[in-house]
């Protein structure tokens, strides 16, 4: 058994952070222009973005060190809501006070929630101009289908939206510019929901998501109710949990009322109060026992649906406190931790995978499915079932598996 693990862990740490491209990018430009005619795009627009193009050589690299998985959130949080970026995001939003109010009442979205998406993707539209960080995406989305990452089918849908867009107009393929990842705008929409959700918020006939802040908040907004945003709801709430806690309660597939949480002796820091105990939410323990703990409703999800990372919903929510007047967090991050490296943290998947406790995939990327089942393997031992992952948990199921 020993034998087939080491032999499982080389071929799973030898692989690329792509798969490997199966032709080359010439030969994928000509390939590919048979799907796109087929979902909508002309044979005119095609020719006129396509052909000619070279592969972005730096975006491998952008894929593989994507800080929102691999940086520990406090560290990830520590580095975007800064005091510089609460200050220009206060001045920000100030300058543009009726804009974001409009916003607010007319699609029921946090105006700051809004505005902390605004500072967290482009430093308020600061980076826009930047041709380090903003490139044409027809470009950047061509090489990521061309490299076939994990999320293949969702790049072949964002570089077709893109092409969609520059047909539309007015922008042409040079100028229909964003992220590496082919992010559009103040608030960085992929090109899908540009197509499914973009609005034009300034009543200008144009929906340009650069260089319209208005068409850009309309947009996120939209998107955001159309992934569930329920209007009036906070994200959630920072609490303390009382001794002898069972912390196998943290478990976001089966939400409850607040009062489930309550009635077992769970309070909100500063001692503040529940407004409403019917509210559903998850208990989170981003740190484990001994980092913050918070009750997270819904929107919280939402905000994961703008971005999958725990990482970034985590900072644009605290960043939206912050610009309201808010302060930090309550209980401090456990700073000293001692994070398991790649290579451990797929044994530690593939060490549960033995254990059968999991049943995901072996990536590397510790997500709520491998915190989890980590929770039961330290429930199974009498441990403090808080599922954080750490270098002693990897030490833990190596020895536990040997």
């Amino acid at each position: 058994m020993r034998l087939k693990l080491a032999f499982l862990l080389i071929l799973l740490l030898s692989s690329p952070a792509f798969a490997q491209p199966i032709e080359s990018f010439d030969a994928f430009i000509g390939h590919f222009e048979r799907q796109a005619l087929a979902a909508g795009v002309t044979e005119q627009t095609y020719d006129a973005a396509m052909l000619g193009l070279t592969a972005d050589p730096k975006t491998p690299a952008l894929v593989s060190g994507q800080p929102e998985f691999t940086t520990p959130m406090w560290d990830y949080i520590d580095g975007r809501v800064t005091a510089g970026r609460i200050s220009r995001g206060k001045a920000a939003i100030g300058r543009s006070q009726a804009l974001f109010a409009a916003a607010g009442q007319a699609y029921g979205v946090d105006p700051y929630i809004l505005g902390a998406i605004w500072g967290m993707e482009t430093d308020y539209g600061a980076v826009l101009d930047n041709p380090a960080l903003i490139r044409p995406i027809v470009r950047s989305l061509a090489t990521l289908v061309h490299e076939r990452r994990s999320r293949l089918k969702e790049d072949e849908i964002d570089l077709i939206a893109a092409l969609l867009l520059v047909q539309r107009g007015p922008l042409d393929a040079q100028h229909l510019v964003g992220s590496w990842a082919g992010a559009i705008g103040h608030l960085q929409v992929n090109p899908s929901n540009v197509i499914a959700h973009g609005t034009d918020g300034d009543g200008d006939g144009v929906i340009d998501l650069h260089h319209s802040l208005p068409d850009a908040l309309a947009t996120s907004a939209r998107f955001l109710l159309a992934l569930g945003y329920q209007p009036g709801l906070d994200w959630g709430f920072e609490v303390a949990l009382p001794s002898g806690f069972d912390y196998l309660l943290a478990d976001r597939e089966q939400l409850k009322p607040i009062s489930f949480f309550s009635d077992r002796g769970v309070t909100r820091v500063k001692g503040r109060a529940f407004a409403d105990g019917s509210v559903p939410v998850f208990l989170y323990l981003p740190a484990g026992k001994d980092g913050p703990k918070f009750l997270m409703t819904k929107n919280y999800l939402v905000l994961k649906g703008y971005n999958f990372s725990d990482s970034y919903a985590m900072s644009v929510a605290h960043m939206a406190d912050r610009l309201k007047g808010g302060g930090d967090f309550v209980t401090d991050w456990p700073r000293a931790t001692k994070f398991p490296n790649l290579a451990q943290r797929k044994a530690i998947q593939q060490a549960l995978i033995t254990l059968g406790l999991y049943q995901g995939v072996v990536d590397g990327r510790i997500g709520p499915v491998s915190q989890q089942a980590y929770a039961k393997f330290q429930a199974s031992r009498g441990e403090v079932a808080d599922g954080f992952i750490n270098r002693a948990a990897y030490e833990e199921l190596s020895a536990a598996t040997q």
